[in-house]
């Protein structure tokens, strides 16, 4: 009998075998018998993608054709979480000087949960002017991107359902006030795929300081398989931890070990039919070992030249403003919008930048949150748009800057803050997009004298969703998911109209 201590006593698994057999020339020959012998091939052949939808039942995120000529490859959403307030940077009303004080709460009643929070109309604390050939008006606080208004395309119609921060996420992102539905990035990554299979296809970059309102729903793949959410890449530090293995082995070595480890999976999920959370997980390992290879790289900012990283804002060191409150100013924003673009240029379909928490709900000190919120944003987003069009990435990129809703016309005070601020507002807001066969250096759809209402050519989110779809070649009708007997899509059962005033 061997002594109990002695390692070779133990039971071996599977893991710990292959682990072992695989640190010399052993695992190269046994890797090659037995992918000859169990499926006929040798395993230096190379490896082609796991099939997808309707090929086999198993879903990848290999890139597919779209329903019809695609204006855009990639999006890159930039979601401004709060609520930005349309009359204070992109939809200016004199009206509101004329009339600020006077009351407007009968107007507004059924949106304002308290009267004795409500005020008079409130006018802007900023000036607007207007900018580029277009002439489009933007105010003092967004500098940075007024001088790039000649590339977006404004709409000033936005409208949409709930005054409640969790619901009007979820309307955004997945088409309806309901948790748990897939969000816009995961539908577009299962109709289209990704061009870059060592990269998620759908990214997100998240804030440091933290999540967004309603967390990690906001990429959430819901009813579609869960190969098509969205993954959070960080933004300082590794992108991913423990990406890189504690020991170095021969390259060749790996790969062969590799090639053996996805030959088991798929006869493993060969016997599993129809369980797409094992196809995810093991999708997400073998994206995970090739992950090492080119997500350092691809996030890697010590490759941009020192006048990028100036333009981004990177560098810029948080700003004290009063005796407690630290702005972060534009470093990190900054540097996440340069991981965007780094993302597409290397085919990553869809990336996320969110901002922490709600910043833009500027229910109290209207003036310095706002001020604040475009400190962080404003320059580094105006410097994606130039750096996007400098490299010739624009016409292939949707960007879309939004948020959830926006806000109204009146002030709200809020007790013992003793400066006013605004309320959220469903019924009128604004958005802009460029790039991707958007219509440059264009204003489309209008709200009422004091911003409260979308009067001129509205246009809802299921709207904004197919025409976001239609600049990536797929039709809102035909991109859906059978589930239960119905075909899901993320338009729902709605009608939505394709807003093609705006398109190129």
């Amino acid at each position: 009998m061997k002594p109990a201590g002695n390692p070779s006593s133990r039971p071996i698994t599977r893991r710990h075998f292959f682990g072992r057999i695989s640190d010399g020339i052993y695992g190269v020959a046994l890797t090659h018998l037995l992918t000859g012998d169990l499926f006929g091939v040798s395993g230096l052949a190379d490896e082609s993608g796991p099939p997808g939808p309707g090929r086999g039942g198993v879903y990848d995120v290999a890139s597919r054709k779209s329903h019809f000529e695609a204006k855009a490859k990639s999006v890159i959403l930039l979601f401004m979480n709060g609520g930005p307030s349309p009359m204070d940077l992109l939809d200016p009303k004199p009206m509101l000087d004329k009339h600020h004080g006077e009351p407007y709460f009968d107007q507004v009643a059924v949106d304002v949960p308290s009267p004795q929070q409500a005020g008079g109309l409130l006018r802007s604390p900023f000036k607007f002017a207007r900018h580029g050939q277009s002439g489009t008006w933007v105010s003092e606080v967004m500098p940075h991107v007024a001088r790039r208004v000649d590339d977006i395309a404004v709409i000033r119609s936005m409208h949409t359902t709930s005054p409640a921060h969790p619901a009007a996420l979820y309307k955004f992102q997945g088409g309806r006030m309901l948790p748990g539905l897939p969000t816009l990035g995961s539908w577009v990554v299962y109709g289209l795929g990704t061009e870059n299979r060592n990269l998620p296809a759908f990214v997100v970059l998240d804030d440091p300081q933290g999540l967004p309102i309603n967390g990690i729903a906001n990429w959430q793949s819901g009813f579609l398989p869960p190969i098509y959410q969205g993954t959070r890449l960080r933004s300082v530090g590794d992108p991913l931890l423990n990406l890189r293995p504690e020991t170095e082995e021969p390259s060749a070595l790996v790969r062969m070990g590799t090639r053996l480890r996805q030959q088991l999976d798929r006869i493993h999920r060969r016997d599993r039919p129809g369980l797409p959370e094992l196809d995810a997980r093991i999708a997400s390992y073998e994206l995970a070992a090739r992950l090492q290879l080119e997500a350092t790289d691809a996030l890697d900012l010590s490759r941009e030249s020192p006048r990028t990283l100036e333009m981004y804002g990177v560098g810029r060191k948080p700003a004290v403003v009063g005796k407690t409150h630290v702005n972060p100013g534009p470093d990190n924003y900054g540097r996440r919008c340069i991981m965007a673009r780094r993302l597409v240029e290397r085919g990553v379909r869809y990336v996320q930048v969110c901002v922490n928490g709600q910043i833009w709900d500027s229910h109290s000190h209207l003036e310095a949150d706002l001020r604040s919120c475009c400190d962080r944003t404003d320059q580094p987003v105006a410097a994606l748009l130039a750096d996007l069009k400098e490299r010739g990435l624009l016409e292939s990129t949707l960007v879309v800057w939004a948020g959830e809703f926006g806000r109204h016309p009146i002030a709200q005070i809020m007790p013992k803050q003793g400066v006013a601020g605004r309320d959220h507002n469903p019924r009128g807001f604004s958005l802009w997009m460029a790039g991707g066969g958007v219509k440059a250096g264009t204003v489309y759809g209008s709200t009422d004298d004091f911003g409260y209402r979308a009067v001129e050519n509205p246009v809802s989110i299921e709207d904004l969703h197919a025409t976001i779809l239609h600049l990536l070649g797929l039709h809102h009708e035909e991109l859906f998911f059978e589930r239960s007997g119905l075909r899901e899509k993320i338009t729902f059962n709605f009608e939505p109209r394709v807003v093609r005033e705006i398109l190129a």
